[in-house]
């Protein structure tokens, strides 16, 4: 967590950005996109309970905490970390470990409890047609720069970012240490027992999407060294803002 805090203050000098919300506790869920003002909102509200966009979707999610801290259980989600103002180039389609999404997802991974790793609209698009999940590109004069008309690839295509915003989607199991003590075997006698129980938390989504925020910094402040490189935080600087140019200039 600390060294994704100061991954985190190197990607904020490059203009990046990084920030989660949670979309589902639980069978409750937020079905709709959230803008990035309001992701980044939320994230920085610490008051906030669950992290959450929307106050009626979290108060449902509320109430699936409660149920689970009254029956003894524990409630699993989704978290959703986005990376704001990525340039577009950074990571590679040349080496299979050096793809971004593929770095990314083994970050995600890496978090206990999470045993799923989205990225963009991937399980949507699983189910889907190519027309419908494709972001067609155009160009935005003004900008000097493509542009998609959505973003269902989640920022990333071929395992370099295209210049849209990275969206990257942690799913996490219920963890496994209930109030209600679930069966066991004794290491010793080999016979059934149950669990002892210690302490649980209920629901860790929140708490979950503070971590991965940590490890998307990292990946991310590593794929900006790898491309930009440098001694010092002014020469890297200074080769990001060359290819800056170079890209308006394009």
């Amino acid at each position: 967590m600390a060294a994704g805090a100061f991954a985190k203050l190197l990607l904020r000098e490059l203009g990046t950005e990084i920030a989660s919300h949670t979309i589902q506790v639980g069978h409750a869920r937020l079905d709709r996109c959230a803008s990035w003002e309001k992701i980044r909102a939320v994230s920085a509200d610490l008051e906030s309970p669950l992290r959450c966009v929307d106050a009626s979707v979290q108060k449902k999610m509320m109430a699936e905490v409660d149920g689970a801290l009254k029956a003894g259980d524990t409630v699993g989600g989704i978290f959703e970390v986005v990376a704001h103002s990525v340039p577009v180039g950074l990571g590679s389609h040349a080496q299979w470990d050096e793809k971004l999404d593929g770095r990314l997802a083994q970050a995600l991974m890496s978090v206990q409890a999470v045993k799923g790793v989205e990225i963009g609209a991937g399980v949507t698009a699983a189910g889907s047609y190519g027309s419908e999940v494709q972001d067609e590109i155009s160009y935005d004069k003004s900008a000097k720069r493509f542009r998609r008309s959505s973003n269902r690839a989640g920022g990333l295509e071929g395992g370099i970012t295209n210049g849209e915003d990275v969206v990257v989607r942690g799913y996490l199991k219920p963890i496994s240490t209930l109030r209600r003590a679930l069966g066991t075997a004794d290491m010793v006698t080999k016979e059934p027992v149950r669990a002892a129980y210690e302490r649980s938390d209920w629901c860790v989504v929140p708490a979950a999407g503070v971590a991965g925020e940590a490890m998307v910094a990292l990946v991310l402040a590593d794929a900006f060294l790898q491309k930009f490189g440098g001694d010092s935080l002014a020469e890297l600087r200074r080769n990001f803002d060359n290819y800056a140019r170079q890209l308006d200039e394009f």
